[in-house]
This record gives C-alpha cells, structure tokens and sequence, in this order.
C-alpha cells in the first residue's frame, strides 16, 4: 500500500461504514486509527506531503524505541483479533508488524525504514477490508473438483 492523502485510515473509515457489521465496536475502531496515525503520519514534513509518525523518532532509541513501537503495533492486531478479524488476515497484520519491527531495528537505515514503512496504517486499513467483508475470503468453504 503507497502512502496517500492525510489520513487515509480515516477516510476508509468512512468508506467502509456501511459495509460493516452493527457489531463492530467503533470505540476500538477509532483507538485504532488514532494509534495508527500516532504512529505512522502524525507528523507533516513541511512543503511536502510527506507524513511521518513516532515510529521513526522513537526508533532513534536502540531496541526499546523499537520494541515499544512493536507493542502498540500488536495493539492494533489484538484489538482486530478481538472484533472477529480472520486468521490469514491477523497473520499479514503479525507479518507486518514482524517486518516493521525488523527493519527499523536496523541502525541508522531503520529510521528511514521506520519513516516510510507505515505497517499500522496498512493494518488498520486490513482489518477495515476483513470486517466489511465479514471475512469471507477465509471462511467461505472451499469447493473441490475431481474429474
């Protein structure tokens, strides 16, 4: 996923509102979001488009930047784990933040990982698509054909 306009969790928020099912608690949705966009586009380069988070400033931190990026990234997947979001989706969401975690742990290099790797947008935005879908993808059952 490219990094977009300003907020694009918030504007697939509003897209997927329909699509999603009256059980989905909004409170979490948007701790969410807020959690995401802490992390990943909270700050604007000035003159540019260009959005950054804390991620990359704590980042700075060898190993406990890092690690505790990682535990609000698990937020996110744990919060989506709970709402009802599939198994292959959670697992792109741990691959995710796995990458995340990885990448930015990297010294010198990780900060600009960091600053362009935007894992919990992109989890939000995976677990906004499994919900609306009611998680089909994975629970449909599979039909085999033997000929």
């Amino acid at each position: 996923m490219a990094t977009g306009a300003a907020d694009n969790v918030s504007s697939a928020l509003e897209e997927f509102e329909g699509d999603l099912p009256s059980t989905v608690d909004e409170a979490a949705l948007e701790r969410m979001r807020v959690s995401a966009r802490i992390l990943d586009e909270g700050m604007r380069v000035p003159g540019t488009n260009f959005r950054f988070g804390l991620d990359p400033i704590v980042g700075i931190l060898p190993g406990v930047g890092d690690s505790a990026a990682s535990i609000v990234s698990l937020y996110i997947v744990a919060e989506s784990a709970r709402m009802g979001v599939s198994q292959s989706t959670l697992l792109r969401m741990l691959a995710n933040v796995a990458v995340d975690t990885i990448g930015g742990s990297v010294p010198i290099i990780g900060v600009l990982f960091d600053a362009f790797w935007k894992s919990n947008k992109w989890n939000v935005m995976l677990a906004l698509e499994d919900l609306a879908d009611g998680g089909q993808a994975e629970r449909e059952p599979k039909t085999v054909s033997i000929d």
